[in-house]
C-alpha cells in the first residue's frame, strides 16, 4: 500500500507532459485518422449480420452460424487488456499499427474464405487486430488530450460507436446484394491501407520510459478466464444450458485460469493488468458501470429488435429504422455531456443521470402493449438512446483520471473488456429468459406450429387474430426480459450513486511514459 503512495505522489510531482501532438491541426488530422480505424472496426462487427443468411446459403453449416459473431466477440474481448498493456510498454504507435495490419490481413481472409470454418477463423484472426484497435484509440486520446477536452472528444468516439451501429445493418445488406457478401470484408483494405499509412507518418512515437517486461503467462491466463466468461455466456446456445457438463467444465476452467492470473499478477514486474487498480474504489466502481453499460448499451439491442418485430408487426427494415430514434438520442446525450463534462469537469451526475434515465427507460418498455403509438415507442427509444448516450464515456474518462498515468493503457483495456464482458453475459441472460418463457406456453395459435421458429415474413401472412396472439405472447415473455435489465442498471445506479465527485483537472501530470 505504501507504494501505491509513494507512486501516487511521484505522479502527482512530476511536471505536465507535453501533448502527444502538439499542433492542433496535425492532432484532428490523427484524431480523424483514429476515428476512421474505430469505424472500420466497428463497422464490420455489425455489417455481417444482415450477410449472414446469404453466407449460410452458400457454406450451409447453419449449427455453426452463431459462431461467426461469437468467434470475433471471443477473441477481441480476450486480447483487449494485453494490448493496453503493449501500449504501456513499447508506446502507443507501433502497437495500434500492428492491430490495424492485423484487422487488415484478417479482413482480407475472410473475403477470400471458401467454407464456413475458414470464415470463423478468419474472423478470429479480424478480432484479434479488432480489439486492440479499440483499446488503442481510447489510450492515445488520453496522449493527445488534456482530461477536461478529452471528454469532448470521446463523445465524438461514442458517435463513431453508434453510427456504425445504425449504418452497418442496412449497408451489409446492401453491399451483400449488389456486389455480393465478401465485399462486406475486402472494403476494409483500401480503408485500412489509408489509415495505416497517415498513422504511421502523422502519428509520433513516444518511448516509454521503461524496459518493456512482457507478462507472457499473466496475458495467457487471462485470456482464458476472459474467453471461458464469453463462451459460458454463449454456452446455452452452444451445449443446450449454461448448466450442462461442458458448460460448468467451462466455468471450472475459467476459474482455474483467474486463481492462476492473480498468483502471477502478484509477483510479476510488470502485470498485464496491475492488481493495484482494484484497490482503488473509484476504479472498480467505474467497472461495475462499464459492465452494466454493456449490458444495456450492447447487450440489449437485438432483443429490443426482436421485440418491435414480434408485438408491433414491424418488418425488420422498419423496424431498424425506428432505431434512428435510439441513434440519435445517442448522439444528442453524448455530445451535450461531453461539452458539458469538458467545462465542469465532473462527470458522477451524468453517470447518475444516465442510468436513472436507463431504468425508467426498461420499465416503459415493458409496459408497451399489443397496439401502442409506434411514435410513443419511437419516444422511448429516443429517451433510452439520450441516457445511453450521457454516461456512455463515464468509465472511460473516470478510469482514465484515477489510474496512474504508466497504467493508462491497461485501465483502459480493463474498462473496455468489462464493458464487452458485461455485453456477453447480458446476451445469455436475456435469452435465457425468452426461452424459458416461450418454451413453458401452453398456448395453441392457428396457423403457428413453433413460435421460435416465427419469422417477421410469416407472422406477417397471418391471420389478424392469431398476429393479435403472438404479439400478446412476445409482450409477456419480454416483460420478464425489460425488468430485469432494469434491475441490471439499477445496479449501476447504485454504482454510480457511491462515486465521489471527482472534477477533472485541467491538465495532468503522467508519471509513466
Amino acid at each position: 500500500m505504501m507504494d501505491i503512495q509513494a507512486k501516487s505522489a511521484a505522479a502527482a510531482a512530476a511536471p505536465p507532459v507535453v501533448p502527444l501532438v502538439a499542433d492542433p491541426r496535425r492532432r484532428l488530422i490523427v484524431f480523424l485518422l483514429l476515428m476512421t480505424a474505430m469505424f472500420m472496426a466497428t463497422l464490420d462487427n455489425q455489417i455481417v449480420a444482415t450477410a449472414l443468411p446469404t453466407i449460410v446459403g452458400e457454406f450451409g453449416q447453419l449449427e455453426r452460424f452463431g459462431w461467426i459473431g461469437s468467434a470475433y466477440l471471443l477473441a477481441s474481448s480476450a486480447v483487449m487488456p494485453l494490448y493496453g498493456k503493449l501500449g504501456d510498454l513499447f508506446g502507443r504507435k507501433y502497437v495500434i499499427i500492428a492491430a490495424v495490419t492485423i484487422f487488415t490481413v484478417g479482413s482480407l481472409v475472410c473475403g477470400l474464405a471458401i467454407s464456413m470454418n475458414t470464415l470463423i477463423a478468419a474472423r478470429v484472426l479480424q478480432a484479434l487486430g479488432g480489439g486492440g484497435i479499440m483499446v488503442s484509440i481510447f489510450a492515445i486520446n488520453a496522449d493527445l488530450f488534456e482530461p477536461r477536452e478529452r471528454a469532448k472528444y470521446q463523445s465524438y468516439s461514442s458517435l463513431v460507436l453508434m453510427m456504425s451501429g445504425a449504418i452497418g445493418p442496412v449497408l451489409g445488406g446492401a453491399m451483400s446484394d449488389w456486389f455480393g457478401w465478401r465485399s462486406i470484408f475486402l472494403v476494409n483494405l483500401p480503408i485500412g491501407i489509408l489509415v495505416l499509412a497517415g498513422l504511421a507518418v502523422l502519428l509520433p512515437y513516444r518511448k516509454p520510459q521503461r524496459k518493456p517486461k512482457i507478462d507472457y503467462a499473466g496475458a495467457l491466463l487471462l485470456a482464458g478466464a476472459v474467453s471461458s466468461i464469453v463462451l459460458w455466456a454463449d454456452s446455452g446456445a452452444l451445449f443446450g444450458s449454461l448448466v450442462s457438463a461442458q458448460s460448468l467444465t467451462i466455468v471450472g476452467l475459467g476459474i482455474l485460469c483467474l486463481i492462476g492470473w492473480v498468483l502471477i499478477e502478484r509477483r510479476v514486474a510488470e502485470p498485464v493488468v496491475p492488481l493495484s487498480l482494484f484497490q482503488n474504489r473509484t476504479i472498480n466502481l467505474l467497472l461495475v458501470i462499464s459492465v452494466v453499460s454493456g449490458a444495456i448499451g450492447i447487450g440489449s439491442v437485438n432483443y429490443v429488435a426482436l421485440f418491435l418485430q414480434t408485438t408491433t408487426g414491424l418488418s425488420p427494415s422498419m423496424a431498424g429504422l425506428l432505431f434512428v430514434a435510439t441513434t440519435g438520442g445517442i448522439a444528442i446525450g453524448s455530445l451535450s455531456a461531453g461539452r458539458l463534462i469538458s467545462k465542469s469537469g465532473y462527470y458522477k451526475p451524468f453517470t447518475l443521470a444516465s442510468n436513472g434515465m436507463g431504468v425508467c427507460a426498461l420499465l416503459m418498455f415493458s409496459q408497451i402493449q399489443p397496439g401502442t403509438s409506434i411514435v410513443l415507442i419511437a419516444c422511448v427509444m429516443l429517451f433510452h438512446g439520450i441516457g445511453i448516450g450521457i454516461g456512455q464515456q463515464v468509465p472511460v474518462l473516470g478510469v482514465q483520471n484515477a489510474a496512474l498515468g504508466r497504467d493508462v493503457g491497461a485501465a483502459t483495456g480493463t474498462v473496455t473488456l468489462a464493458r464487452m464482458g458485461g455485453a456477453a453475459i447480458a446476451i445469455s441472460i436475456y435469452g435465457a429468459i425468452l426461452a424459458a418463457t416461450l418454451g413453458h406456453t401452453t398456448v395453441a395459435i392457428p396457423g403457428v406450429g413453433n413460435i421460435e421458429e416465427l419469422t417477421p415474413k410469416m407472422l406477417a401472412a397471418l391471420p389478424e387474430a392469431s398476429r393479435h396472439a403472438v404479439a400478446t405472447l412476445y409482450s409477456g415473455a419480454f416483460f420478464a426480459v425489460f425488468v430485469t435489465a432494469a434491475g441490471i442498471i439499477g445496479l449501476g445506479f447504485l454504482a454510480a450513486l457511491l462515486l465521489k465527485n471527482t472534477q477533472l483537472p485541467v491538465a495532468r501530470a503522467k508519471g509513466g511514459e
